[in-house]
C-alpha cells in the first residue's frame, strides 16, 4: 500500500487546499495520472499518482491539510481491469437486429394516437383569470415571476400587463428583486492571500497615488501599420502590454527607487527590471513575473505575456513565476476603468495601473483636437519613493509611450544624433 501525502510546495506554506479529485475513490489509476488538484496561498498544483493501482481518497474537496498529510493511498497490488476487446463486442452489436424475415412477417401494431399537449405547466399551477392566461401563453411569460393582486392569490389581467411592462423588476437571475436571498461559499486559500496581502500592503506602506495621461495615438499607428507583418513574423499579436512594460524597464532603470524595494532598515536597489503583470482570474487575482524585462524584445515580452495569461487560468502557474517581481503592471483598462488607485503588490514599491483608452478633446499646437487618451496612475510607497522620483518617473513613461521610437534605444535619436 503507497501512501499519497501532501507534498511539500514552499519553505512558508504550511497548508493547502484540496481543489477537486480528477479521480474517485475506488478508481483504478495509472502510474503518474494526475489524481487531484491542490491550491496553496500562491498557487495551484497536481498530485500524481506514484505507483499504478486502486485509488483510496483520505480527504474530501474544499479540506484544508497540512504538509505531510495523507491525501490518499494506492494498492499497487491491484491489477489493472481487462478492456473490453473490439472482436468480442462485434458478435453483440451483428445479433441486435432482427432478421429481415421477421420484420416482414410481423403484423404491423395499431397506430399509436399521439399524446395531448399538455397546457403550460404555469396555467395549471398558478391560478390566473383567462385573459391572464392567454396573454401568459402567448408572450411566454413565467407566471412565477408575475406579483399577483387578485383575490387567493390570482394572477389578473393588469398584474401580466405590469410585468411586460416592467422587465427590469427581474433580476438577471432571474429572482424578484424583493427576495432576499443569501449564498455562504467558503474562501478560498488564494483568496485568503489576496485579502491578506491587500491588508498589509495599505496598512504597511505610505501609500501614494500620482496620475498622468498618455496620448496613445503613436502607438496606436505604429500598431496599425505593422501587426500583420508582426504577426507573420514572430506568430503573436503586437498588444499594448509590451509598449508599456518596455517603457517602464527603461523608466526603472533611470529611476532605481521605484524598482527598490525595503527589507528591515535596508533598501534593496535591484540592476534588472522583472516585472510582475495581473491577471485576472475566475480564482482570484494572480500576479506572475516576467523576468529581465530589460533584455526581452517586443516580440519576446508578448509570448511571455500569452504564456503566464494562460496558466493563471488553468491554474498551471509555479511558485518560482509568482514570487521576485520588482515592479507591478495592471490593466484596469480591460474592465472599462476610467480612472483607479492600484495598491501596491509588496515587498515591491511601486505598481503602474493602465486605464481604458477614450476619446477627449485635448489642445495641440492651440487647436482643439480629438485623441484617443488614456489615464496611468502610479501608487508608490512614500517611505522610500520621494514624490520628484514618483512624478519623474510617471512623466518618462508618458514620453516613452508617446514617442515609440525612443523605445529602442531608451532615448531621443535626435538628441543621440547630436549628443545633447
Amino acid at each position: 500500500m503507497i501512501e499519497i501525502k501532501v507534498p511539500t510546495v514552499g519553505e512558508s506554506i504550511t497548508e493547502v487546499q484540496l481543489l477537486r479529485w480528477n479521480k474517485k475513490s475506488g478508481d483504478y489509476v495509472e502510474r503518474d495520472e494526475v489524481i487531484a488538484e491542490l491550491e496553496s496561498e500562491k498557487a495551484t498544483f497536481e498530485v500524481n499518482a506514484e505507483q499504478a493501482g486502486l485509488l483510496t481518497t483520505a480527504a474530501a474537496e474544499g479540506d484544508t491539510l497540512l504538509i505531510g498529510d495523507l491525501l490518499a493511498t494506492i494498492d499497487e497490488t491491484v491489477k489493472a481491469p481487462a478492456k473490453p476487446t473490439p472482436a468480442a463486442a462485434a458478435p453483440a452489436a451483428a445479433a441486435a437486429p432482427k432478421p429481415p424475415a421477421q420484420v416482414e412477417m410481423t403484423a404491423p401494431k395499431p397506430p399509436v394516437a399521439a399524446p395531448a399537449i399538455p397546457p403550460p405547466a404555469a396555467t395549471e399551477e398558478v391560478k390566473a383569470s383567462p385573459v391572464a392566461s392567454a396573454i401568459i401563453a402567448d408572450k411566454k411569460v413565467d407566471p412565477k415571476k408575475v406579483k399577483p393582486s387578485g383575490p387567493q392569490g390570482k394572477i389578473l389581467k393588469e398584474d401580466v400587463l405590469a410585468a411586460l411592462a416592467q422587465p427590469g423588476r427581474i433580476t438577471a437571475s432571474g429572482s424578484a428583486l424583493n427576495e432576499r436571498n443569501t449564498r455562504s461559499e467558503k474562501m478560498s486559500n488564494l483568496r485568503k492571500t489576496i485579502a491578506k496581502r491587500l491588508v498589509e500592503a495599505k496598512n504597511g506602506t505610505a501609500m501614494l497615488t500620482t496620475f498622468n495621461e498618455v496620448d496613445m495615438g503613436p502607438i496606436m499607428e505604429v500598431r496599425s501599420r505593422y501587426k500583420e507583418k508582426f504577426k507573420e513574423v514572430h506568430g503573436v499579436n503586437l498588444g499594448f502590454m509590451s509598449f508599456f512594460a518596455k517603457a517602464c524597464s527603461i523608466a526603472l532603470t533611470e529611476w532605481p527607487a521605484v524598482n527598490a524595494s525595503i527589507d528591515g532598515d535596508q533598501i534593496l536597489y535591484h540592476d534588472y527590471t522583472d516585472i510582475s503583470i495581473a491577471v485576472s482570474t475566475p480564482r482570484g487575482l494572480t500576479v506572475p513575473v516576467m523576468r529581465n524585462v530589460e533584455s526581452l524584445g517586443m516580440a519576446e515580452i508578448e509570448k511571455k505575456v500569452i504564456e503566464l495569461a494562460g496558466k493563471a487560468r488553468d491554474s498551471k502557474l509555479t511558485a518560482e513565476e509568482l514570487t521576485g517581481g520588482t515592479f507591478t503592471i495592471t490593466n484596469g483598462g480591460v474592465f472599462g476603468s476610467l480612472m483607479s488607485t492600484p495598491i501596491i503588490n509588496t515587498p515591491q514599491s511601486a505598481i503602474l495601473g493602465m486605464h481604458k483608452i477614450q476619446d477627449r478633446p485635448m489642445a495641440l499646437n492651440g487647436q482643439v483636437v480629438i485623441r484617443p487618451m488614456m489615464y496611468i496612475a502610479l501608487s508608490y510607497d512614500h517611505r522610500i519613493i520621494d514624490g520628484r522620483e514618483s512624478v519623474s518617473f510617471l512623466v518618462r513613461v508618458k514620453e516613452l509611450l508617446e514617442h515609440p521610437d525612443q523605445l529602442l534605444i531608451g532615448k531621443d535619436p535626435v538628441k543621440t544624433l547630436l549628443e545633447i
